[in-house]
């Protein structure tokens, strides 16, 4: 290697600083709460051959690793045989078919060539998750579609910009095909003007050090990390580890889906063997290829998150056995559930695989759902139709050196809940509770995170609600001993009358009028390692804070808390945890 250690991470850092200047511009223009406030979107630089990894924003949602590799890669092969046009210096592609290496129709990518001196460099590309794209309900998360169609307008790589200039005629046909379409123009105005940040940035760094260096430090990069990512592996000791994850329902047929994984370690790769999960399912909890192996490379990020973010890291990675089951849908599976809900479900089976070999690295189970909960319907006060997207926290897993976060963001991504201020602001609604979810995390030496518990109501007019979420059969799963989190909650009211949803945490066209509301408790993270050995100081902190009541502190950890202001019984916990010992015996013959 001709470069030096100095200038090679120089380099790294300025080309994720490209990146994160580009989210930061996403952000900051667009219209929308879901990218302004919630960050649910990502920026990042690809390969001109191939659409691979070169780099991603920081503050990116770690799902699109992966999927905007493979949907860059997917335009690039269409432009070669000429299912795609030529791309021109100044051109921007639209694409959101989530089948041309996508999540779901609502994150909308645009891709950018990059040219110096004449020659395509690289592809600059981003990925904002749009409120609405059209389709049977407000927001895209129909729980009961058993057709992409019915989810909205999927559209194939076209080219929305030429030379500069949107299209508007491409834009009509967007426009006349979406809800609240005059809102959407500055969301594409912000995500076009990020792939110009980035445009200039890159220029800048590629001036400073020569395209050759550059492009020598970008080949330098990719095989570190793939050098680095087996170097990882390598201190999982050899052999196989399975685990099962499960998904709620499809949101038609209520019936729980399975995640069955063996990963199987051999020298310096990990194969990932999803050989016996479900078949496609009716409903929209399909998961497309690009995103399932996305959701494996994220998983692998959260276990190693040294190895930096380039598509080296993905080669010593090898995903089997997802052929002929829900985890690589075809067209037409509905796919809504996809990124945000079956790509932790993924994750989840990951780290339930691995935390055996792995205890020191890898978590309990986290909250595992984005809790995507759309409304939509008009304002009399405003005099206008809108369409309201809300994402939610969850607690964190227990590891082995702390408890769990609270209502942390999801696994898949850093997007977080948008402030329920700005939410009152721009839509017909009123929170009245916002709280965490006491008591939902699992037991355990180190107990999950709490998760979020939320009340919105309808202020006025009239609406229709839909949300497709997971974990409201089962909740987080524990580990080494630990209990699971509590699973998700969701509970209606209309007319004042509360009802709870067949399939629990999905389900779609749901009327309400003025007063109705929705309430939702997501779930806490499973608890790591065996709850009757917490410190008993930890658990009376707890109760102190009422996370947990005194009856759950002597249930699930074997502490007895007594007395004003409360405190530890120390001879009845010891009575309490010798008795479970003893239950537990090999002379108890259990």
């Amino acid at each position: 290697m001709s470069l030096d250690p100095i200038t090679l991470t120089v380099i790294q850092a300025g080309l994720q600083q490209v990146c994160d200047e580009m989210d930061l511009s996403f952000s900051r223009a667009a219209f929308s709460p879901v990218i302004a406030e919630a960050n649910d979107r990502s920026d990042g630089i690809y390969s001109a051959e191939d659409g691979s990894l070169i780099a991603q924003g920081a503050g990116g949602l770690p799902v699109f690793v992966g999927t905007m590799q493979y949907s860059t890669r997917s335009l690039i092969e269409m432009i070669r045989d000429g299912r795609a046009a030529e791309p021109q210096p100044d051109d921007i592609y639209i694409v959101n078919d989530p089948y041309l290496g996508g999540t779901h129709l609502m994150d909308v990518r645009f891709a950018r060539p990059f040219y110096r001196k004449g020659e395509l460099y690289c592809w600059l590309s981003n990925t904002g998750h749009w409120p609405d794209t059209g389709g049977a309900v407000p927001g895209g998360f129909s729980a009961s579609a058993t057709a992409v169609e019915q989810e909205g307008l999927r559209l194939p790589p076209v080219r929305l910009f030429k030379q500069g200039r949107l299209d508007p005629e491409i834009m009509a046909i967007i426009s006349s095909n979406i809800r609240v379409a005059e809102q959407r123009i500055g969301d594409v105005k912000a995500q076009a003007a990020a792939l110009l940040v980035g445009e200039a940035r890159l220029n800048a760094l590629l001036d400073r050090y020569g395209d050759d260096t550059v492009s020598e430090a970008i080949a330098e990069l990719r095989q570190r990390a793939a050098v680095q990512m087996r170097a990882f592996i390598a201190e999982i000791p050899d052999g196989s580890y399975s685990s099962t994850a499960w998904v709620d329902s499809d949101g038609v047929v209520n019936e729980p889906l399975a995640i069955r994984l063996t990963v199987t370690k051999n020298g310096d790769g990990l194969t990932f063997d999803f050989a016996g999960s479900s078949p496609p399912c009716a409903g929209p909890m399909n998961s497309v290829r690009a995103t399932t192996l996305s959701s494996v490379y994220l998983a692998m990020r959260h276990i190693f998150p040294e190895v930096p973010i380039s598509a080296g890291a993905f080669e010593p990675l090898h995903v089997t056995g997802i052929e002929g089951t829900f985890l690589d849908a075809q067209y037409p599976r509905p796919v809504s559930g996809c990124a945000a809900e079956v790509s932790q479900r993924i994750a989840e089976a990951v780290f339930a695989a691995l935390v055996e070999p792995l205890p020191d690295r890898v978590t309990a189970a986290p909250a595992g759902t984005s809790g995507n909960f759309a409304l939509g319907g008009h304002d009399p006060a405003q005099g206008r139709d809108y369409v309201m997207y809300q994402i939610s926290g969850g607690g964190y897993g227990g590891n082995a050196d702390h408890d769990g976060l609270s209502n942390g963001c999801s696994t898949i991504g850093i997007s977080k809940a948008p402030p329920i201020e700005i939410m009152e602001q721009q839509f017909p609604v009123l929170y009245r509770r916002y709280a965490l979810h006491e008591g939902s995390g699992g037991a355990g030496r180190h107990r999950g995170g709490f998760g979020l518990d939320y009340e919105v109501e309808l202020r006025r007019g009239a609406a229709r609600a839909s949300f497709v979420m997971d974990h409201g059969r089962f909740g987080p799963q524990g580990a080494l001993g630990g209990r699971d989190g509590a699973p998700n909650r969701v509970t209606v009211w209309q007319s004042g009358k509360p009802y709870t949803p067949a399939h629990l945490s999905k389900e779609q066209d749901i009327p309400l009028k003025a007063g109705d509301r929705v309430r939702v408790q997501t779930p806490g993270g499973g608890g790591y390692g065996d709850p009757f050995t917490r410190p008993p100081e930890a658990v009376l902190e707890d109760v102190r804070l009422e996370r947990y009541t005194p009856d759950q502190a002597r249930d699930l950890f074997g502490v007895a808390i007594t007395g004003e202001p409360p405190h530890v019984d120390e001879a009845e916990t010891a009575a309490l945890r010798a008795r479970a010992q003893a239950a537990v015996s090999p002379a108890s013959g259990r």
